[in-house]
């Protein structure tokens, strides 16, 4: 595994953190997500905690972006409420997020020693969905004689 360290997009962080310190004000919603879009829009979300495991803030994260039109994202990053900083995307958003942008870049570490690292490298010998899926252009139709 190659980690390579990129540059950190601070307006991204202090995004997630401005919504996590002004949206995040119960149990419900504890952690809050920022991506910058291919276009440059950034896109905020907070999570949906149910005792039922509702999602994250990552994964509310995507479904608003798709809604307001940002298909590709280039960078994400979470941030805690109650001034806890960056927190890593859990296994089950990396790997969703590993399936929707393979490329992605993910803010992570400690204030004052924020790095962006590909989610690839945050998932290292990952399932990849997309991998393992039919090339429904190369595959021939079944014979029906």
């Amino acid at each position: 595994m190659t980690t390579q360290t990129r540059h950190v997009d601070h307006e991204l962080v202090e995004a997630a953190a401005h919504v996590a310190r002004t949206r995040c004000r119960s149990d419900n919603h504890t952690m809050a997500a920022a991506a910058r879009a291919q276009d440059g829009r950034i896109i905020t979300a907070v999570n949906a905690y149910h005792f039922t495991g509702g999602p994250c803030a990552e994964l509310v994260l995507l479904g608003t972006a798709a809604a307001q039109g940002a298909y590709e994202l280039d960078t994400l990053v979470s941030v805690g409420d109650n001034d806890r900083g960056v927190v890593p995307p859990c296994g089950r958003c990396r790997q969703v997020l590993l399936d929707y942008f393979p490329a992605l870049q993910v803010i992570v570490g400690a204030d004052g020693r924020l790095r962006t690292v590909s989610i690839t490298d945050m998932l290292p010998e990952g399932y990849v969905w997309a991998d393992h899926q039919l090339d429904t252009e190369e595959t021939e139709p079944l014979s029906t004689s």
